[in-house]
């Protein structure tokens, strides 16, 4: 056989060659245009610190949350977002308490307020409790939770305090964060934050 012959390409073998690169091709742009399939129902919140407020579960009575920042804004239900501060949930008693699970209307008995605090600001934190409405006309108690999320769990502060009728307005905890995240000087010294009209 000569050099000649061997170099000579066959027809067939560069119709064959040109064919696969371009399937080669044809994947790879589909690949690029797969999307993944969406996730639903999946919330995946960025939290520093998590402030968590309950009482009674079936309580038809509201009490509100507001949280002051070391900049003087106020998280409320009127405000829910405010700097860093977000009011993720306002719990009105039994006021819109009701969740559909398999066409059914079941009523959530869970009364809890859910302020999160998505970054680390130094300086201090107001937190008030409001008795907004009183369906029973009775005295609240009303559970304060304070959870450091990063890098661990860990719970800063955990109290009970008494809203006695409509219309009390209780700092519940006042706090600061250091320039590292870590939280001191907790005290209760009072201070109104409630915003009426």
């Amino acid at each position: 056989m000569r050099v000649k012959d061997r170099l000579r390409s066959d027809p067939f073998t560069d119709l064959l060659f040109n064919a696969l690169l371009g399937f080669t091709f044809l994947f790879l742009v589909a690949i690029m245009f797969m999307n993944p399939e969406a996730k639903t129902g999946i919330i995946d919140p960025k939290a520093e610190y998590i402030l968590t407020i309950t009482w009674e579960d079936d309580s038809p009575d509201d009490v509100d949350v507001y949280v002051e920042d070391p900049e003087g804004q106020i998280v409320w239900f009127r405000t829910p977002e405010a700097g860093l501060l977000h009011l993720d949930r306002d719990d009105r008693g039994l006021v819109n308490d009701t969740i559909t699970i398999n066409g059914e209307e079941i009523q959530n008995p869970l009364n809890q307020e859910v302020v999160t605090l998505r970054g680390v600001v130094k300086g201090e934190y107001v937190v008030n409790l409001h008795y907004y409405a009183s369906e029973t006309g009775k005295p609240v108690d009303v559970k304060v939770r304070l959870a450091k999320v990063n890098p661990k769990l860990e719970i800063v502060y955990y109290g009970t305090v008494t809203m006695e009728k409509k219309g009390d307005e209780k700092t519940v905890i006042r706090f600061s964060i250091g320039r590292e995240g870590e939280i001191f000087g907790i005290n209760f010294l009072p201070k109104s934050l409630v915003i009426l009209g």
